[in-house]
């Protein structure tokens, strides 16, 4: 069942499970996936006690700006942002957050400058926080092969690609970034309808266009970007994961590194995982969640 909720900016749709007293946690799902990501870890950390809630971000599925006249920005900032307000409507103090891709970037941003809301992280592919100012300095040859669809979506070419073949475009990620999963098309379908959402082009086309300095962001969120420029540490609880299969971010990278995380840490990979970790392995995501609920 979808629940709604209002914030400053958005109509967030939602789904929750779990008792309502449950200890809270939030999974956050990236591009280009949806809350279908979450359908089988979802039930296995409910069944441990867990308020489970899984937002469509901002651009997917039935979440909508509440004005026309909001940038429809796709920033890392205004990410983070949407989370902190989804945290404050629902009255939630404090939970617990699991994300990948952009879901693990607003959970990022919130365990970095908001700790005493955030008990525990689980991200996907480490320290999710980008770097802008340094986003002009090449990666290897074989690490820009893997971000062909960014450079993609710097043009008006790839914005008329999403356009038209969205489906077909997202697709192909799909099969490139986790080559060992084996998805069927109703698994498919039942993520791509998000897409029909319609802000999704001019978010995704504004967040690979800003994390690159190509575009300005919405004035709104200057601050908070001057905040993340400085690379805030991670405090809380952590267990970062790799896919072993993951098709776009290379395993063990620098993000794992201990400078951004300076409280407990424990980092793993999953053997035949890609890019979306929860959907591919489910097991092995809620059990992270699991081992930090009975940490902290």
């Amino acid at each position: 069942m979808i629940n709604r909720i209002e914030t400053d900016l958005l109509d967030i749709a939602y789904e929750e499970s779990g008792p309502t007293d449950g200890w809270p946690v939030v999974l956050l799902h990236g591009f280009p996936y949806d809350i279908h990501s979450f359908d089988e870890a979802a039930p296995l950390l409910v069944a441990q006690g867990a308020r489970v809630i899984v937002p469509y971000l901002r651009g997917y599925g039935p979440t909508r700006f509440l004005s026309a006249d909001t940038p429809r920005s796709g920033q890392q900032a205004a990410l983070g942002a949407d989370l902190l307000a989804l945290l404050d409507a629902l009255d939630i103090e404090r939970a617990m957050l699991g994300g990948y891709d952009w879901g693990g970037r607003a959970a990022c941003i919130v365990a970095a400058l908001h700790p005493e809301r955030v008990r525990a992280l689980v991200t996907l592919n480490g320290y999710n926080i980008q770097d802008i100012a340094a986003s002009g300095k090449p990666s290897s040859p074989e690490n820009e092969l893997r971000y062909w669809y960014q450079y993609y979506f710097h043009g008006e070419r790839g914005r008329a690609g999403l356009t038209a073949h969205r489906r077909e475009l997202c697709r192909l990620l799909w099969t490139l970034w986790s080559p060992s999963w084996r998805f069927d098309d109703d698994t498919y379908a039942a993520t791509a309808a998000s897409f029909d959402n319609e802000d999704f082009i001019d978010v995704v086309i504004h967040s690979y266009r800003h994390r690159y300095g190509l575009v300005n962001g919405d004035p709104r969120y200057d601050a908070l970007e001057q905040q993340l420029a400085k690379a805030p540490p991670i405090s809380v609880p952590t267990i970062s994961f790799d896919g072993a299969d993951d098709g776009v971010m290379s395993t063990g990278g620098t993000a794992h590194h201990s400078v951004h995380f300076s409280g407990p840490f424990e980092y793993r990979v999953v053997e035949g995982a890609g890019h979306n970790l929860p959907q591919e392995k489910p097991e092995a995501f809620a059990d992270a969640l699991l081992t930090l609920h009975a940490r902290t």
